[in-house]
C-alpha cells in the first residue's frame, strides 16, 4: 500500500470516528467549533462564547441552544451543557506524550454542513500562547494540520479518530496550537463541568505593556521607567480600593520587577487572598508602596 493510500485510509478513519462527535458552535462566519466530550456535554474554547447561551450545530444538521454550565476565561476552555441526542462521545486517546513527527488531523464543522478534515504532524511541544484575557497558557502542541475560519475549539485526533488536542489558536504560516487532551484537560474538563471555574487574584486594571509606559512617559515629560501603565482602574475592584489611578505605573509587585504582564500575573498566582500584594507605584515623578487586599475577590479575569 502506498503512503497517499494509507494516509487517505487514516483521514477516512478520523473522519468516521470523530466527524459525528464535531459540532459548530454559534451562528455566522467566525464563531468556532467545538467536541462532544460526554452526554449533554461539549466542549469548546471559551473565546468562541458571546454570553451565557450559545447555539449548537451538529453533524446531522441539528441546531439546539446549549447553556454555557463554566469557562474558564484564561485558560481559553468552556463546557456547554447541550442535548447531544444521538451525538457520539468522542473516544479519548490513551495518555501519551506527543512527539515530534506525530500524525494528527484536525477536525472541524465550520460552516455547519458537514465535516472538514485537515492532515499535518506535529511540529513543537511545550508552546504558549495568550489568553482572552492576556494570561499566558502553557504547554500546548503545535502543529500543522490546516485550520479554516471557525476552527478553533475542534478536536485534533491521532490517526485512529482518537481525541489528542483541542485546538486553539492559529500562529499563520501554516502552524497551528492545540491544548493537549492529556489528564490535566480531564481534570479541567471535569471540574467545569461540574461547574467549578478556577479561582484567580485579580486587581481589576487594564494595563499597557512597559514599551507603551515608556513611550506614553516620555511623551508628557516624564523621566522613562519600566512598569505596566494602569490604563483602567474598574470600580470597586482591590486595585480601585487600595487607591491605584490611572496613570500609574506598576514597577514592583512583592519585591519582583513587572517587565511584562506574565511578571504581575506570576505574583498574583502565587499570591494568597488574605495575605495581598504589595506594589511599588510611580505616579508622575513620586514612587510608592500600597498594599492591595484581596477579600471575597478571587475570580477568574486578567489583571
Amino acid at each position: 500500500m502506498s503512503l497517499t493510500e494509507e494516509l487517505e485510509q487514516a483521514a477516512g478513519r478520523a473522519a468516521q470516528a470523530a466527524g459525528p462527535s464535531v459540532v459548530r458552535i454559534g451562528r455566522g462566519r467566525g464563531r468556532g467549533a467545538g467536541v462532544v466530550v460526554g452526554d449533554g456535554v461539549v466542549l469548546t474554547n471559551a473565546h468562541n462564547l458571546r454570553g451565557t447561551e450559545t447555539t449548537v450545530t451538529f453533524a446531522d444538521g441539528r441546531v439546539v441552544t446549549a447553556s454555557v454550565t463554566a469557562a474558564d476565561v484564561d485558560g481559553d476552555l468552556a463546557v456547554l451543557a447541550v442535548d447531544t441526542a444521538g451525538a457520539p462521545v468522542i473516544a479519548w486517546a490513551p495518555d501519551s506524550e506527543l512527539r515530534l513527527g506525530t500524525p494528527v488531523f484536525a477536525l472541524a464543522n465550520p460552516a455547519g454542513q458537514g465535516v472538514r478534515v485537515g492532515f499535518g504532524t506535529v511540529s513543537a511541544v511545550g508552546r504558549s500562547f495568550r489568553g482572552p484575557r492576556g494570561r499566558r497558557v502553557t504547554g500546548s502542541v503545535e502543529h500543522t494540520a490546516p485550520l479554516g475560519r471557525g476552527s478553533s475549539g475542534g478536536p485534533l485526533v491521532d490517526v485512529e479518530g482518537r481525541l489528542v488536542g483541542v485546538n486553539t489558536h492559529r500562529l499563520g504560516e501554516g502552524f497551528y496550537l492545540a491544548q493537549p487532551a492529556d489528564a490535566t484537560l480531564r481534570t479541567r474538563v471535569d471540574e467545569l463541568t461540574r461547574g467549578e471555574v478556577p479561582s484567580r487574584l485579580r486587581l481589576g486594571v487594564g494595563l499597557a505593556p512597559a514599551f507603551a509606559a515608556r513611550r506614553m512617559r516620555r511623551a508628557v515629560g516624564l523621566p522613562e521607567r519600566d512598569g505596566l501603565l494602569v490604563r483602567v482602574v474598574e470600580a470597586d475592584r482591590p486595585a480601585a480600593r487600595a487607591g491605584l489611578r490611572e496613570g500609574d505605573l506598576l514597577v514592583e509587585a512583592n519585591g519582583r520587577a513587572l517587565t511584562t504582564a506574565d511578571d504581575l500575573f506570576d505574583v498574583l498566582d502565587g499570591a494568597q487572598g488574605e495575605t495581598g500584594v504589595t506594589l511599588r507605584v510611580v505616579r508622575g515623578v513620586d514612587e510608592m508602596e500600597t498594599r492591595v487586599a484581596f477579600v471575597d475577590q478571587p475570580q477568574t479575569g486578567s489583571a
